[in-house]
């Protein structure tokens, strides 16, 4: 894919990962990052077509639109691609405050600082009660 005004390429390089590359979704508001996810080429295609995050999921081996069942979709802002074309970076909008399956804020809820872990991400929902 290129920009008609300025011929930029925007060509992932999907053969670089065996076909699925790292997408790190970044909250376009406050540039917290909230998760990472894999996309191959049909859920990269998928989300520059419906605006909303799809991604693919290793453990269940099939494509994922991000809030499927939770209703905490990502609005796509903007996709960028890194230098080398094998990672790409969502700013999104999350809606309903949390990206995470286990119901907080971010994926990244675990922090290890001056030699203590604690968790610096809040609880949004119980997954027990979203995922039934």
């Amino acid at each position: 894919m290129t920009d008609s005004h300025n011929a930029i390429p925007f060509a992932p390089d999907f053969a670089k990962g065996g076909g699925l590359l790292p997408a790190i979704a970044q909250c376009a508001k406050s540039g917290e990052v909230l998760m990472m996810a894999y996309m191959n080429e049909e859920s990269f295609n998928k989300t520059l077509e419906s605006g909303e995050a799809w991604y693919y999921s290793r453990s269940r081996n099939c494509l994922w639109h991000k809030g499927e069942s939770s209703g905490k979709v990502q609005r796509v802002k903007s996709l960028r691609l890194d230098c080398d074309s094998d990672t790409l970076l969502l700013l999104i909008e999350q809606i309903g405050e949390a990206a995470c399956h286990t119901g907080k804020r971010s994926c990244f809820f675990r922090e290890w600082k001056d030699g203590k872990v604690s968790e610096c991400s809040p609880q949004i929902f119980d997954p027990s009660e979203v995922y039934k």
